[in-house]
């Protein structure tokens, strides 16, 4: 232990919590509105300064998502196992998983999980279950000299083992520590956010500066404007332009969006383990699926029993009843326990465990008992082809071709047969010369019931399907058939190229693959996403967890490992495959409904940079205060994109989410700017803007013009306008006559009613402002009408 030796591994990740806070809270993005906001508290605007409590929301969701993520992490594991058992000083000791050694002794029985790489030393019919590891299904014999893998359990037999590989080198902890690599899911909404944010981050400095100038100089130049100290309102006007650029409403928006999803999916037993994978299923295009534990239920059940011999050997149900019942029986012998039924009489003089080498069991009752002698349960190939003389029975030609029938139709066959007279022993474990088969016994793999519907209806959406297993390719192949796949012959993954290329070449072409390796899993995910796909991943095993991680969308089973599920960021909880359609409607629906409010936020983006660009160069006083902006803000913009958000929306998922909108937003927010620019230079060649009074007042009818506009493209961007949308726009309509009306109010917010002339002149601009929002839509909608 002093040399490091012990099976301890390191527990961190690669991601602090002060590096969470450092990413969301420290960032110039954050340092700018944290200014803004702080000298407005010191100037004595604290009404001004509303727009803090969304910087903070933002600042606050981002660190708790990703905290949540980093303990996922923190908390994974593939040992499972509390205790070991290892042989020191003579004697079997249990002690914590930890506290192994390199070199101590584990004495394996059937039930442990392996805690430790350990090559065997000695090995009573050991069999161990690695599909946690590998993907495959079938027990591995382990012999004398063979490795058995930590988290790997032991099925059947007993034995001891040498550890040779403890702590960050073991092959489950290999696994955890690629697992453990800290990543965020790749959401379009989130990163398009993102860029906006990058894109404003930079162009707030020059912008502020421009609109600093055009502040002082309609106050009479910065010295004179100094001097007399309406230096401060300046600033407060700059603060409001810089502030009004930022969509900070649709950033937190988008996070309640997706959280609302995440409610209404756990309801439905989906566990979203990151918020923005609520989108993620819905922009898939390749769906990856493992077989076992996905497509099936993990494990194999009794099919049927097919009797050869004519007539048929007395005493076969009794053998099958030992078999099933066994203390020792394998997984496959297991099965039979419940169909027949073993009344503990006719005790064995001696019995042959299975062997994955052998691909047989045996036992041998006394001359007494019904069906005396020796029956073999196993491979009909093997044990059919005769003992060391050769000597099978006429009838096994027949047997193996029926067996050979059944396993063409995706069963797993065995085979009982019958030797009288005949005694094999643990010491001997050689086959008769001749044995008569009896029956052949079928299983299946439990097919999970909605596995073909739901794969139905990815195809339908046009998503593209891949099965990867670490199972024989033959029986991966089988196994898509029978839920709808064209599956050909599969594709064998240990004849999988290393080139790149050729890897993408291979994906492309196959659509099913077997004995695939956990590394192998996780280049093919990479390879389809080099071809441009958003890939998403299925799996229960520890076996997937790397391709799960580098998967745009990890999805695990209820049945999965701890790391599966620690790495995955959906997890059916009840394992109802056909849970991920309403997860693709979900997503649908956060997606369509963020794209649609989005619009609205960018357009206040957009005509907020022209203005403030614009007024500065023409030297024009902002024309808002910084609340009467967030009065805008939230009639327009912030209350009904609320509500549009959590609507219904079934609009299938296109590509470009940006790009849409930002070629709504840009032109309807310069449209904007038009009408008050407008405004503003009629107003100023009417002498509108010589008195502080007059100012307020052309604020006022600016104000009331940007209301206007903004209900305009919020009745646009609401179409289709049902009863529910219909009346979240004429509720917004009839709160900003209401609250204009309240004198508390409009004193908050410093509006007042402005003189005729420019009321007509806000409402002719918020009309000609208005038709061309309408035009705007009318080419928008042509443009990108089916894309």
């Amino acid at each position: 232990m002093s040399r490091g030796l012990a099976n301890r591994v390191p527990d961190a990740t690669s991601r602090s919590l002060w590096a969470i806070v450092r990413a969301n809270v420290l960032t110039l993005f954050n340092a700018i509105v944290g200014t803004s906001f702080v000298l407005l508290l010191l100037l004595g605007s604290w009404q001004d300064a509303l727009f803090g409590v969304a910087a903070v929301g933002n600042a606050v969701i981002g660190v708790v998502q990703e905290y949540r993520a980093k303990r996922s992490l923190d908390r994974l594991a593939v040992l499972e196992a509390p205790l070991a058992r290892v042989l020191r000083d003579g004697s079997v000791q249990e002690i914590p998983t930890a506290d192994v050694v390199l070199d101590d002794v584990l004495v394996l029985r059937a039930g442990d999980q392996v805690t430790a790489d350990a090559a065997v030393l000695d090995s009573k019919g050991l069999e161990a279950d690695e599909s946690l590891l590998t993907g495959e299904s079938d027990p591995v014999d382990k012999d004398a000299g063979a490795e058995v893998l930590s988290g790997s359990i032991v099925v059947a037999g007993r034995g001891t083992a040498r550890v040779i590989r403890v702590g960050a080198e073991s092959f489950s902890n290999r696994i955890a520590a690629g697992a453990k690599r800290f990543s965020l899911v790749n959401s379009e909404i989130r990163n398009s956010l993102n860029r906006i944010l990058g894109w404003l981050t930079w162009a707030l400095l020059p912008v502020a500066l421009i609109v600093a100038n055009g502040e002082m100089q309609s106050r009479g130049g910065w010295q004179q404007a100094i001097a007399n100290g309406t230096w401060t309102d300046a600033l407060v006007g700059v603060i409001a332009s810089v502030i009004a650029m930022i969509p900070l409403g649709l950033v937190l928006l988008s996070s309640v969006a997706f959280a609302v999803g995440g409610v209404r999916l756990a309801g439905n037993k989906v566990l979203i383990q990151e918020l923005a994978a609520v989108e993620g299923l819905a922009r898939v295009d390749v769906l990856c699926l493992d077989k076992t534990g996905t497509l099936t239920e993990g494990g194999i059940i009794f099919d049927g029993v097919h009797e050869l011999a004519e007539p048929a050997a007395q005493g076969w149900e009794h053998a099958l009843g030992w078999f099933g019942a066994d203390p020792e029986a394998n997984a496959t012998s297991r099965c039979l326990e419940a169909a027949f039924a073993h009344d503990g009489g006719s005790p064995a003089v001696s019995s042959v465990p299975f062997s994955s080498a052998r691909k047989w069991s045996s036992v041998t009752f006394d001359g007494g008992s019904p069906g005396h002698g020796s029956w073999i349960l196993g491979a009909p190939e093997i044990v059919l082809a005769g003992g060391p003389a050769g000597g099978a029975e006429p009838a096994a030609d027949a047997a193996l071709e029926r067996a050979g029938r059944f396993a063409e139709s995706g069963l797993r066959t065995v085979v009982l047969a019958y030797a009288a007279g005949a005694s094999i022993t643990a010491e001997n474990p050689t086959l008769p010369a001749a044995v008569k088969p009896v029956v052949v016994l079928t299983f299946r793999e439990q097919i999970r019931p909605d596995a073909r519907q739901t794969l139905d209806y990815f195809r339908d959406e046009g998503v593209d399907l891949k099965v990867i297993s670490g199972d024989d390719p033959r029986t991966v192949a089988a196994i898509a058939r029978s839920v709808g796949l064209d599956a050909g012959e599969g594709y064998d993954a240990r004849t999988l190229p290393a080139d790149p290329v050729l890897l993408e070449e291979v994906m492309g072409a196959h659509a099913v693959f077997g004995r695939v390796s956990p590394d192998q899993k996780r280049d093919m995910v990479a390879a389809l996403q080099r071809r441009g796909h958003t890939v998403a991943m299925t799996g229960d095993g520890a076996n997937d967890v790397l391709a799960l991680k580098e998967a745009d969308l990890g999805i695990a089973m209820n049945s999965a490992a701890a790391a599966t599920k620690a790495v995955a960021r959906l997890v059916l909880l009840d394992g109802r495959f056909d849970r991920l359609p309403s997860v693709v409607a979900e997503g649908r629906r956060v997606i369509a409904n963020i794209e649609r409010v989005s619009k609205l936020f960018l357009s206040k983006t957009a005509y907020s940079i022209a203005i403030a660009v614009s007024f500065g160069l023409l030297t024009l006083q902002f024309p808002f205060l910084p609340r009467q902006l967030s009065f805008t803000d939230g009639l327009t913009i912030g209350i009904p994109s609320f509500f549009l958000a959590l609507m219904a929306n079934t609009t299938r998922y296109r590509p470009g989410f940006l790009r849409r909108s930002l070629s709504f937003a840009v032109p309807a927010g310069l449209i904007v700017t038009a009408s008050l620019l407008g405004l503003n230079l009629y107003a100023a060649s009417r002498g509108a803007t010589a008195a502080p009074e007059a100012a307020g007042s052309l604020q006022s009818a600016s104000v009331l013009t940007l209301s206007a506009l903004g209900l305009w493209i919020l009745a646009v961007v609401a179409r289709p306008l049902d009863g529910k949308k219909l009346a979240v726009v004429l509720a917004m309509v009839a709160s900003l006559v209401l609250l204009l009306s309240v004198p508390p109010v409009r004193d908050f917010f410093e509006l007042a009613l402005p003189p005729a002339y420019l009321l007509l002149a806000a409402g002719a601009a918020a009309v000609i402002g208005g038709l061309a929002v309408e035009g705007l839509a009318w080419v928008h909608a042509r443009r990108f009408q089916g894309t």
